[in-house]
């Protein structure tokens, strides 16, 4: 009884890593793996349904990235950051079904629904004003548009680094390309962000003297 008191006074075990989680898995264990699943299911699908600008298509290769991982698990390097192998695996299925599927250039960036989502993120979630807000719904949208405009692979690029918050280093593990090669993409890809968004009046922050929101406003 002394010994468990001991251990309760030391507080919880801490949380295993993605790493430690897939080791487990890796060994057979459908509970470690089942954690991964819900730690990488809304980042996965994330990715991948702004790639293919299909929700349906999306929720399939969704599912295709982590029947894929739980195969591949034996090949997986601890030493390694599991998000970056989990991403890769995911950004390579779905270019693969955009060369498959070529049509799917025409279809929506977003899942419907999700516009608040999108205002959540681009919009200052601080502005209370319905002008303000129609603003930032406006601008979420010509974001949208210029982002469907992109080089699949100038979009991976950038979503990975702007929304996954990917250093330059985890971003060519992802993209299997050399560093270089990512800035490079990620230069080109915001500068032709830029030039779309600049069509419907709006600037990127950094891109000319204004920091946003649409010219002459």
């Amino acid at each position: 009884m002394q010994e468990t008191a001991n251990r309760g006074a030391e507080g919880p075990l801490p949380t295993p890593t993605d790493e430690a989680l897939a080791l487990l898995a890796c060994g057979g264990s459908t509970e470690a793996f089942a954690e991964l699943v819900r730690r990488f299911e809304r980042p996965v699908f994330g990715l991948v349904v702004r790639l293919v600008r299909d929700p349906a298509l999306a929720e399939d290769l969704a599912q295709e990235v982590f029947l894929r991982a739980w195969r591949a698990l034996p090949t997986f390097d601890p030493e390694r950051r599991f998000a970056s192998w989990l991403l890769r695996i995911a950004h390579n299925g779905a270019i693969d079904a955009l060369r498959r599927r070529r049509a799917a250039f025409l279809l929506p960036l977003e899942p419907p629904g999700d516009e608040e989502g999108r205002e959540r993120e681009i919009a200052d979630p601080s502005a209370v004003d319905p002008e303000a807000r129609a603003v930032g719904r406006d601008l979420a949208r010509a974001l949208e548009r210029a982002l469907a405009r992109l080089r699949p692979e100038y979009r991976s690029a950038l979503l990975l680094r702007f929304q996954r918050q990917l250093a330059y280093e985890e971003i060519a593990e992802v993209l299997g390309l050399p560093l270089g090669t990512v800035k490079t993409f990620l230069h080109r890809g915001r500068a032709e962000l830029a030039r779309a968004l600049a069509v419907e009046g709006y600037r990127l922050p950094g891109a000319g003297s204004e920091t946003g929101g649409r010219k002459g406003a």
